[in-house]
């Protein structure tokens, strides 16, 4: 059975892809810090939950560890801070760098050491509008998504040719919750259509693959 694992993983996105790949075979393995929240997700979808801080390198490493071969790696985590750049605390900037941006560069690594040899796998990260366009306000943010986006190009153009796709998923909009609930005419993003794409990501044919994508509501504007 092809192997999961789902970093940063909750309800929304998550939550719609992890019920994706268990409906595609995939035994799946789900990691956040608090582990709790997953007890549902895991009950309906059978997967395996596992406690990590996706900035601490130990506790990563461990993950991988006790999470097997995954096949496919999603890294969803995210941290943002918002406020004026003169008044932003320190301590929050780097911590929004840190789950942004160096836990992705974790999970990668991680991820890598172990598809290389295979020669094959998918690691999906995902982003956001801030990681192509810093928004006021939100200098944090967009100093972790811009490196992430970073990390992704580079890995991408050193990985494709070993076999390993790497892509980076821009989220240009805000996801469909319980807590964002719809207003308008499709006016937020499903999270069970980002899902789909994310499968279609895993499922592309190697001669044309795609190392980032954009997806946004038809009302989101440019």
């Amino acid at each position: 059975m092809p192997q999961a694992l789902i970093i940063g993983a909750g309800d929304g996105l998550s939550a719609s892809l992890a019920r994706r790949l268990a409906r595609e075979g995939y035994e799946v393995a789900l990691a956040a810090r608090n582990t709790a929240k997953l007890a549902a997700l895991a009950a309906e979808t059978g997967a395996a939950t596992h406690a990590c801080g996706a900035a601490d390198a130990a506790q990563v490493g461990a993950l991988f560890a006790a999470a097997g071969e995954a096949e496919v790696v999603v890294y969803n985590p995210s941290y943002r801070t918002r406020g004026p750049v003169a008044e932003l605390e320190p301590e929050e900037v780097q911590k929004s760098l840190q789950v942004c941006a160096f836990g992705a560069f974790l999970a990668l690594r991680e991820a890598a050491r172990r598809m290389l040899p295979r020669g094959q796998g998918t690691i999906l990260l995902t982003g956001a509008s801030a990681g192509v366009k810093g928004y006021p306000q939100s200098a944090a943010f967009a100093m972790g998504k811009f490196a992430l986006r970073g990390l992704a190009q580079s890995a991408a153009r050193e990985l494709h040719p070993k076999g390993v796709h790497v892509a980076h998923v821009v989220i240009d909009g805000g996801i469909r919750s319980a807590r964002r609930p719809e207003t308008g005419e499709d006016t937020l993003l499903d999270p069970d259509a980002i899902a789909e794409t994310y499968w279609q990501l895993i499922r592309q044919p190697r001669s044309a693959w795609s190392w980032e994508i954009e997806l946004r509501p038809w009302m989101e504007r440019f």
